[in-house]
């Protein structure tokens, strides 16, 4: 096994969930300067430019499926990397807040293609024991892109001074040129990631599966040697065979199928409405009932941020040994404590630092369960020729549900209160440990043509 060969290459593809975690969060440092700047005085317009990008997202990972089945994962990596260079200069030089939403959409798109693309491709060029490390770097980048992102962000912005208006704000350097840099950076690692888009092999398993296969042995050959090379052949030959080979609906009516699409859809929409948007909207109220002040709210990012990398860690030398069941019921199991200790706290109306103990908790469950495993099980559970098109459904629904929570958030804690809002949360998260714990079997170990020939995820 060529171990270093193909770290570089994983690496190279996980770019996409770092360019994935900066794109997605670099637009909240700019955000107090580009709505001085487009005057976005009215709750449903600063709303659209927050979340234009989810119908990039939604756009980018419908196509995706097709996509990658015609032209292959390597090209839709390229075309990716260039949507986040192009989006990124063209945001930072929208003079109309038209023009700013169409290059946000852009920007989400790409972000809709990345969030499939990089950890499929990833997946299929892994060899069974190091898969889930190997794709759950796609999440270590992701956190590293965010935290990038902020410190970025940091670094951009020049202090404004105490009791500065909102017109003295506009027209300062910030105002006027501090977002547009913010935004106008992220086309370095965009850049970055081109490049290794352009140098990284062609998945295998596409190659074999489009009667590829000379090329599909030499990328082998490249990553693991002659002697493993010969093995994922022979394997992929005999999953090939057992695969009807046509239309993805074709595909579905294979035995087993749809019980694999809806684990890869309900985990992918269980990512979503686990809670922990819930737990991001409420850390600023949290760590000020811990007695911090507004001026700290970089240090509450820095921790929150830090907790998440750390955790992040946690499952990436753990998943290969423990496995995706195990870390997923941990972290669910843990989730539901955490939001039911913290909505008793709220119905209680405590304070302090056991409130701040529970957010940190409840992001270290996330970071080492969910974050991570989700994409690695949806990367891997399906066969090698409907696996571009089931996953593309996988993460569409996965970017519908951060929609809909993101849309409905507000009307349930309105609704409910924190404490209900938790609760709630805990509920569902319940139903994921019910759900995942009879229905998704361990796929440790195995390769993509063992799960493809009946010993899946969902048929073990």
């Amino acid at each position: 096994m060529r171990t270093a060969m193909l770290w570089l290459t994983a690496s190279a593809g996980a770019l996409g969930g770092l360019l994935f975690g900066y794109d997605w969060v670099v637009i909240g440092g700019a955000k107090p300067f580009y709505e001085l700047y487009f005057h976005l005085d009215s709750p449903a317009y600063q709303g659209w430019a927050m979340s234009c990008a989810l119908i990039g997202c939604l756009i980018g990972a419908m196509a995706s499926g097709g996509l990658t089945e015609r032209y292959g994962r390597k090209r839709l990596l390229t075309l990716a990397a260039l949507a986040f260079a192009v989006s990124s200069v063209g945001t930072a030089q929208a003079d109309q807040f038209a023009v700013f939403v169409a290059w946000r959409v852009m920007g989400g798109f790409a972000i809709g293609l990345a969030s499939g693309v990089s950890p499929m491709y990833i997946a299929e060029i892994s060899p069974a024991h190091l898969r889930g490390r190997l794709v759950s770097l796609n999440q270590v980048a992701i956190v590293f892109g965010i935290l990038l992102a902020q410190v970025v962000n940091w670094r951009i912005a020049r202090p404004v001074p105490a009791g500065a208006t909102a017109q003295q704000i506009l027209l300062s350097w910030n105002g006027q040129f501090g977002w547009r840099w913010m935004f106008g950076v992220t086309a370095i690692p965009s850049l970055l990631f081109l490049a290794a888009s352009l140098l990284v092999p062609e998945s295998p398993r596409w190659l074999a599966v489009k009667g590829r296969t000379r090329q599909a042995f030499g990328v082998l050959e490249r990553l693991g040697g002659s002697a493993y090379a010969e093995r994922v052949m022979a394997d992929i030959a005999t999953a090939s065979a057992q695969e009807k080979g046509g239309s993805l609906r074709e595909e579905l009516r294979m035995p087993g199928a749809m019980n694999l699409l809806v684990i890869g859809v309900v985990l992918a929409v269980l990512q979503q409405w686990c809670g922990i948007n819930v737990i991001f909207n409420y850390a600023q109220e949290i760590f000020a009932a811990a007695g911090y002040q507004v001026s700290d709210i970089l240090f509450n990012i820095v921790v929150t941020g830090a907790v998440n990398v750390v955790f992040t860690f946690v499952a990436f030398f753990t998943i290969d040994r423990f496995g995706r069941r195990f870390l997923l019921l941990t972290g669910l199991t843990g989730l539901v404590m955490t939001y039911t200790v913290l909505g008793l706290m709220y119905h209680m109306h405590l304070q302090g630092k056991p409130m701040l103990v529970l957010v940190l908790a409840a992001i270290a469950c996330y970071a080492m369960s969910l974050a991570p495993a989700t994409w690695v099980v949806i990367a891997e559970i399906f066969p090698n020729r409907m696996r571009g098109g089931a996953m593309a459904i996988a993460v569409t629904a996965l970017w519908l549900a951060c929609f809909l929570l993101t849309y409905t958030f507000p009307l349930l804690n309105a609704a409910l209160g924190a404490a209900g809002t938790f609760w709630t949360y805990a509920a569902v998260c319940l139903a994921g440990v019910v759900f995942l714990g009879l229905r998704l079997h361990e796929t440790k170990g195995r390769t993509l043509e063992e799960m493809a020939s009946g010993e899946s995820a969902g048929n073990a």
